[in-house]
């Protein structure tokens, strides 16, 4: 047995999940569609959809953000776009991925187009999302390292099985999901702080849906296309990859939303300055200082991290979010980071080069990296240098969001009134996302995605 053949295996050997797992993909699921609210007016969403308004039609079942309805690679694509177009979606630490913007919207097309239920959404969000896991297990963290975005790489892959587990197919269909997507993964980090990130994830959701249609269709390439000769895991692997454990797969049975967690963002910017603003935060706890009372500020992180954060004096709200000076310099004015502050106006605004200069960023060596044992990491660190001569250090090696330290429903409640400041009852929707599996199809989203689904095609 290969590695598809056991991915898809397990995704077809599961007759339910713990109320935890399910639990935790509702609030996943409840994150993904505030952030695809929020990036639904961003440049990037507004012209992937301004690029696909030939594909839109009233008699489609699926609905876009934004308004309007398409079939359902199309949605998967504007809906994708727009869940990843502000960075705020949620980090996927065995896929090093945002996993829930390209499998939430994939999912969320063709239940639209099948009319699927709440329990049958929280269901194939589980199934993608460990099969993103299985998938990224093999090739992570060197996959990531050497410049793939995955994203829209792993992401894809993976979630072409829930999209195929949702839309009926056994598990040989599964396989042929699976099998079909890894000829659609694609995405460079090269592109980090341009438009064209967001529709990293949008691609991959249309891709997903896509590589699923054709898998119902009995196209198909090698089913063993992930760990063959000039497959999936020799080009893409990076230098140390780790493959996979067959026997491991077939074998698990507590779900990695359970042991690994995603991680929803408390800050909508790149993931890689979370470690700091949180350290920044637990200063602020524990010591008495102001913006005016900081002379300067050094920031630690890991090399890949350093990588993403290219834009040391950002000169629009895309680079801004890649651009540890600028998230910084925001929380320092401020005391936190929300969805107003990645406007082009406000990036204008607050982008001062002098104040920007005083906040450093550097990264540990290929050596240090090398040196830290398997299943640790090293701590993201921040030195606050003070006007009275103080010094202030604190490190983490985790954001605020993981398993260990949860958001809890204040936080998930203020994150998701943060995103939908235009909606006139986010609070109930809210509530109601609280109750997914309840829900006997996805009507009652028509706040999130601009009508019903009702209104447009019937039958």
């Amino acid at each position: 047995m290969n590695v598809i053949e056991a991915i898809a295996r397990w995704c077809c050997s599961q007759p339910d999940f713990s109320t935890t797992a399910r639990r935790k993909a509702r609030e996943a699921i409840t994150d993904t569609l505030a952030c695809m609210y929020a990036g639904q007016d961003d440049f990037s969403s507004r012209a992937v959809r301004a690029a696909s308004e030939s594909y839109f039609t009233p008699q489609a079942r699926c609905r876009l953000a934004g308004g309007g309805r398409a079939p359902a690679a199309i949605a998967a694509m504007v809906n994708g776009t727009a869940a990843h177009a502000i960075d705020y979606d949620d980090n996927f630490a065995p896929g090093m991925s945002h996993a829930s913007a390209v499998l939430v919207p994939a999912l969320l097309a063709v239940a639209d187009d099948i009319r699927a239920s709440g329990e049958q959404l929280v269901k194939a969000y589980l199934i993608g999302l460990q099969a993103q896991a299985f998938v990224g297990s093999g090739v992570s963290p060197s996959h990531y390292t050497a410049g793939w975005h995955g994203t829209s790489t792993v992401g894809c892959i993976g979630s072409a099985a829930g999209v195929a587990w949702l839309m009926g197919l056994d598990q040989a269909g599964i396989a042929r999901a699976l099998s079909n997507a890894v000829s659609f993964a694609s995405g460079t980090k090269g592109q980090f702080g341009t438009p064209i990130k967001p529709l990293h994830a949008g691609w991959a959701a249309r891709n997903a849906v896509d590589a699923a249609n054709f898998a119902r269709q009995h196209m198909q390439g090698r089913i063993d296309i992930l760990d063959a000769p000039q497959g999936f895991l020799e080009m893409f692997g990076g230098l140390t990859p780790p493959g996979w454990n067959i026997p491991a797969i077939l074998g698990t049975h507590l779900h990695v939303i359970e042991t690994t967690g995603v991680m929803p963002k408390r800050h909508p910017c790149c993931g890689s300055t979370h470690m700091i603003i949180d350290a920044l935060d637990d200063l602020r706890a524990q010591h008495d200082f102001s913006d005016d009372d900081v002379l300067t500020v050094d920031t630690l992180v890991g090399i890949a991290n350093l990588r993403n954060l290219a834009y040391p004096l950002p000169v629009n709200e895309m680079q801004a979010r890649f651009s540890m000076q600028y998230c910084v310099d925001t929380w320092l004015r401020n005391g936190s980071l929300s969805v107003a502050d990645f406007t082009p106006a406000r990036v204008a605004e607050l982008t001062e080069p002098a104040r920007l200069a005083r906040i450093s960023l550097r990264c540990y060596t290929p050596e240090q990296e090398a040196e830290t044992p398997p299943g640790d990491r090293l701590a993201h660190e921040v030195t606050l240098t003070l006007r009275d001569g103080r010094t202030l250090q604190a490190g983490r090696k985790l954001a605020k969001g993981s398993n260990s330290e949860p958001f809890s429903d204040a936080d998930r409640l203020r994150k998701f009134t943060d995103c939908c400041t235009t909606m006139s009852n986010a609070s109930d929707l809210f509530r109601q996302l609280n109750r997914l599996e309840e829900q006997e199809d996805l009507g009652f989203l028509a706040p999130l995605l601009g009508e019903s689904l009702r209104d447009g095609a019937q039958g």
